[in-house]
């Protein structure tokens, strides 16, 4: 197998490698989690220059793309799937309302609020008053659907929203996969909204693994890596800025 050139993936070359910790981690899985199909760990660079995981950057590419990808497909084309069909299969199984001919970011950005709208459904009117204020969202009526209403305002307004919501999102996988959130900290008050969505999102997450077909892809390696990819370019997008 080989990593197939992937123009959506090539930003991150340009991250550290501190910053792809939490996505090596979701592609490799725990020591003694039983996962069969990871190669990751196995491959002669993996060994030699872990963590620096800068040197070894098209194995971390490939390895996603052999997730997205059924096994034995992928040994007919050589390579797995390019990562925005992989993000569209994600998008699929979330049920996410998109367009394939959307650019990559685009779609991203319509995965995070899926997952935002599902998990503002399952809050309390107090818990969106906490969010409204953290996130300095302009409304005074705290449904869900008016919630979800300003952030899209917020996000069409440009700015830092984008990130944040793909902090809120990825922190919240983070946990679920690898018992630790990012390694990019929030300020405290960002932190309340995260921990406000933990519980929503986590149970929209597990609530879809249940539910997948295990003959299709590795969705439980494929939806958090995706997550972790779009909170990535974020980051990419962003660099400079804090919270």
């Amino acid at each position: 197998m080989a990593y197939k050139f992937d123009e959506d993936l090539e930003f991150l070359r340009e991250l550290k490698s501190s910053d792809l910790n939490e996505l090596v981690d979701i592609l490799k899985g725990k020591d003694g989690d039983g996962r069969m199909t990871e190669e990751l760990s196995a491959k002669d660079d993996f060994k030699k220059f872990y963590p620096d995981h800068q040197r070894y950057i098209e194995l971390i590419c490939e390895e996603l793309q052999l997730f997205g990808g059924n096994t034995i497909a992928n040994m007919f084309r050589g390579h797995g799937l390019l990562y925005k069909e992989i993000l569209c299969d994600v998008c699929d199984k979330l049920k996410v309302n998109y367009n394939k001919s959307q650019n990559t970011q685009m779609i991203e950005q319509g995965l995070f609020m899926k997952i935002l709208s599902d998990s503002l459904d399952k809050m309390s009117e107090e818990d969106l008053k906490n969010i409204s204020s953290d996130l300095g969202l302009k409304t005074t009526n705290f449904t869900s659907q008016a919630v979800m209403g300003a952030l899209q305002v917020a996000i069409k307004g440009g700015g830092f929203m984008s990130y944040k919501i793909a902090l809120i999102v990825a922190n919240t996988i983070a946990n679920i996969i690898l018992g630790r959130g990012l390694s990019l900290a929030a300020n405290a008050t960002l932190t309340r909204t995260i921990s406000i969505f933990a519980g929503p999102i986590g149970w929209l997450i597990t609530g879809v693994w249940t539910a997948a077909d295990i003959a299709g892809p590795a969705y439980r390696v494929t939806i958090p890596a995706v997550i972790q990819v779009a909170f990535l370019r974020q980051v990419y997008l962003n660099r400079g800025e804090e919270c």
